[in-house]
């Protein structure tokens, strides 16, 4: 059984990461946004857990430190014990001495391991950050190169639709354009002449009829 989900598990995962590598041959720039996410969360999930050692620092310290207050005054009552040959508290107090110090021992390596584990969290979660930022970096570059090779694309179909293998669907080039352009003036100034020649005829015939009207009003 053991076995059988051993090979189901492998399958499974060489079947992800398969449709990982086709997704990413696809659209790097979406798969490297999502490598991105996930190394972010895990960062934040790392810092968290830094927070939580400092944290457990903080109260073994504590412990610590109650220990040696409760170490130096059994030991002070201790004297005492001795110095009033009280057979009682003295063994009382030396047990508790005893106990103090084996706590107190015990806190100071715990403390000691502590910071060592933690500064090696430190310094790997560090590198998580520079590594999340290095990522972005890529991630702006790829973007850039990415950008700058659609554009080159665009522009070569339209200024060499040939060339971009676009013949069958040519597009307008700027020399097309041009012509267009040229073609579209002349109209619009062939138009401009023949609106021009209306109102001086239009003009010509009010001026006509007012002069006519005029010399009707002296006879």
């Amino acid at each position: 059984m053991t076995t059988l989900w051993k090979r189901f598990k492998y399958a499974f995962e060489a079947d992800l990461h398969n449709t990982f590598d086709k997704k990413e041959q696809q659209n790097p720039i979406a798969m490297l946004n999502q490598y991105i996410r996930e190394a972010e969360k895990q960062t934040a999930q790392t810092g968290k857990w830094i927070d939580r050692q400092a944290q457990l620092k903080l109260q073994l310290e504590k412990e610590l430190q109650e220990a040696q207050v409760m170490l130096e005054k059994r030991t002070k009552q201790a004297d005492l014990a001795r110095q009033t040959n009280q057979q009682e508290l003295i063994a009382f107090a030396e047990q508790e001495v005893q106990a103090y110090e084996n706590r107190a021992n015990t806190l100071q390596a715990s403390i000691t391991r502590t910071i060592e584990e933690l500064f090696g969290l430190e310094r790997k979660y560090e590198e998580m950050k520079h590594k999340v930022k290095d990522m972005k970096v890529r991630q702006l570059q790829l973007m850039g190169k990415e950008n700058v090779t659609r554009a080159h694309h665009q522009m070569d179909r339209v200024l060499q639709p040939e060339s971009a293998k676009q013949a069958e669907k040519r597009l307008v080039t700027f020399d097309d354009m041009e012509h267009f352009i040229n073609r579209l003036g002349n109209k619009i100034e062939k138009d401009h002449e023949v609106s021009t020649m209306e109102r001086r005829l239009e003009q010509l015939t009010d001026d006509a009829q007012k002069n006519e009207h005029a010399k009707q009003e002296i006879v």
